[in-house]
Formats: structure tokens, sequence, C-alpha cells
């Protein structure tokens, strides 16, 4: 989940030749190295976290060699200085404000989901059309009435938005969205949006996701 977002969010910040691929990896590696931190177990070697992620040990070596990190992979790397140097290469530091559109279930199960602030987003509220929902607090954070977001987007600078609305509803939030000055879109509809070229859009393909994994099964 959290590698889509670093593509939408920081390629801005980040170095151009970093490939989607590469940041995906980075992101898996980073999840092993805070468990080992969390564990005290201060080296790891290269082919420890190929080994945990089924790939090429060389392919893990490949990747930290991008970053600014003196270990060596066949010696090992010191996992709190690795694990700084992934953080401050995808920019987790820079924190970035985000708001939720559609308080439905997916919506309310990304409100509560507390890790995003580890890696820099900070979502400041969820919007609905619904009577119902408006009004509610999720994880100590407000549904508002839709028609409330243009202001608050323009008052807090928030220029990205995470669509969980039913794909009916989804090309028309996107149009939304994008007269409300948003610029980038984490898109967990099924649905193809059609933006501007000055707003970009990561579709979080959850079915197909799904059945890349189940195809040989």
């Amino acid at each position: 989940m959290t590698s889509a977002l670093f593509i939408l969010v920081y390629n801005e910040d980040m170095d151009k030749k970093i490939s989607e691929k590469v940041i995906n990896r980075l992101t898996l590696y980073h999840y092993i190295l805070d468990d080992y931190e969390k564990k005290d177990i201060e080296f790891i070697a290269s082919n420890q976290m190929a080994s945990l992620l089924n790939i090429d040990d060389s392919q893990v070596r490949k990747d930290i060699s991008i970053l600014n990190n003196s270990g060596k992979g066949r010696v090992g790397y010191i996992v709190k200085e690795l694990k700084k140097s992934i953080e401050t290469t995808l920019g987790f530091a820079k924190t970035k404000n985000a708001f939720i559109i559609g308080a439905g279930n997916l919506g309310m199960a990304l409100a509560k989901y507390d890790n995003f602030t580890n890696y820099g987003l900070n979502i400041v509220a969820l919007f609905d059309n619904d009577d119902k929902k408006i009004g509610k607090t999720i994880n100590n954070k407000l549904v508002l009435d839709i028609e409330k977001l243009p202001n608050l987007s323009k008052k807090s600078g928030v220029d990205i938005a995470i669509l969980t609305v039913p794909r009916e509803y989804a090309q028309i939030m996107a149009d939304f969205l994008v007269q409300a000055n948003i610029k980038y879109i984490w898109n967990f509809t099924p649905a193809v949006l059609s933006v501007p070229k000055d707003v970009q859009v990561w579709n979080e393909n959850l079915m197909g996701n799904f059945l890349q994994f189940t195809y040989n099964i």
C-alpha cells in the first residue's frame, strides 16, 4: 500500500532515475529493517532480505547501492543506518497532508490505519455527501460535507486526495477534485480516471493484484 503513495507524493523530490519497482522494493526492505530494529538486531545481510522476499541477493545489493549507505551486502548493513537511508531517499520526514474522499468501509479503514504517519502521510479529514456520516469522527478525524473541500483545501494547502467512492461516482468526484486544485489522486476505485496532465493519479488496483497473486493457483 505504502509504496504507491511514495510514487504519487514524493516523485517531485526524488531522483528521477529511481523506478517504481525499486521504490516498491525499498519500502519492503524498510518493513524488514523496522522489524529488525524493534527486535534490537544490529546488523542485516543482503541475503537475509533477499530470502525473506524471495528475490536474488544481487538485486538487493543493487537497490541499496543507490542509497547513501556505507554498508556492504556480504558483510552486513547496520540496520538503523540503512533504515534511515531509505527514509531519507524516499522522503518519509516530509509530512504530506491528505483528504480521504468517501467515508465508506474502505475510507474508514484507511482513516484508522495509523501506520501512515510513519511514512509521512497525515490524514486531515474525510469527506462524504451522506448526512448520516457527516459530523462523525473516525480515529480523531472528522467527516465533513464534500462541499467544504475546495475551501478547506485552499486554506490548508492540501493537494492530495485518497479516492474511495463507489465506481459510478469516481469520475464525477475526480472532476470535482481537479476543480478544487487537487494535484495528486490516490485512486482506490475500480475506475480509470480522466484528468488534466498536471494532475497525477496512482491507481491502486486491488483486484489486479489479487489476480496476479492467484493466477497460478
